[in-house]
């Protein structure tokens, strides 16, 4: 693809995806998204005269509009993504995950893109949450899209996926950062959760492969290990203040029917302590 634009690029996904495609021959690499600090930051680390930065939001069908100019492939991954926030504030999780998806979708056929991957994640499977809820509506909307296209329009994909360990939010840089603070106690709602473990890397050669090979209408979902909460408790020498796993999260997740996190290959500590020297 010559042209790529990434909503939500100012993200750990984004970070991690510039890279990629920008040696994969890009021409032209746009970042789309609402944090002008975050972006400021990534000028200074990306020297590269191929990068373009909007400041935007997915809420904004005219301004993805504009930015989705010449642009072949989008890659969708801005979203509301903590659990308790959308527990919370779900209205706002509604406005930029399905409202958002509908603006990516109509503004991807305005400006002729030629292809639209999104991104998802396991709790769109069977959810219990906001977030989950309004994942699997995003999911449904870009995949029906494909049967209104019309002879030209853009073809879409979704890939799900599992917990990115050391994205931004998630409980490993957290963790660290008390570690880094002298304490070793971190709360933890239940040591026997299990999820998916999945690195920035994998998450990234998803989408390119999906990208490289989709024909419209597929939901890509990789084959992940898992590991038990306390086990990455134990990995990182710190200790567990049980709190109680709230209505709103599952004890286990799953990717599809006979996909589960508590039926895949589990992680050992020892594995867990190799893997975090990596991430």
């Amino acid at each position: 693809m010559k042209s790529v634009l990434i909503t939500g690029g100012s993200g750990s996904f984004g970070l991690a995806f510039i890279p990629a495609v920008l040696a994969n021959g890009a021409e032209r690499v746009c970042i789309f998204s609402r944090s002008e600090s975050v972006q400021a930051a990534m000028r200074e680390d990306f020297d590269d005269g191929r990068l373009r930065w909007f400041i935007g939001d997915v809420r904004d069908r005219d301004r993805l509009r504009r930015a989705m100019e010449g642009v072949d492939l989008v890659v969708h991954a801005a979203a509301l993504k903590r659990i308790e926030v959308g527990h919370y504030n779900p209205v706002e999780m509604v406005k930029t995950n399905v409202i958002g998806a509908m603006n990516v979708i109509e503004a991807a056929h305005d400006a002729g893109v030629s292809r639209v991957v999104a991104l998802s994640t396991d709790k769109a499977y069977q959810p219990v949450s906001p977030y989950g809820c309004s994942k699997a509506l995003a999911e449904s909307l870009f995949l029906s899209s494909n049967n209104a296209r019309g002879s030209s329009g853009p073809i879409f994909a979704v890939t799900r996926y599992g917990n990115v360990a050391g994205s931004r939010g998630s409980v490993i840089p957290k963790w660290r950062a008390l570690l880094a603070s002298g304490k070793r106690t971190v709360t933890v709602t239940d040591p026997d959760v299990t999820r998916f473990w999945m690195t920035i890397d994998e998450a990234v050669n998803l989408v390119n492969r999906t990208a490289e090979t989709m024909v419209g209408g597929e939901l890509v979902i990789p084959e992940l290990p898992a590991f038990r909460l306390g086990d990455l408790v134990e990995a990182m020498d710190l200790q567990a203040e049980i709190t109680g796993l709230p209505a709103w999260e599952k004890k286990h997740e799953s990717m599809r029917d006979g996909l589960s996190s508590d039926t895949v290959r589990r992680m050992t500590v020892a594995e867990l302590r190799e893997a975090l020297a990596y991430v």
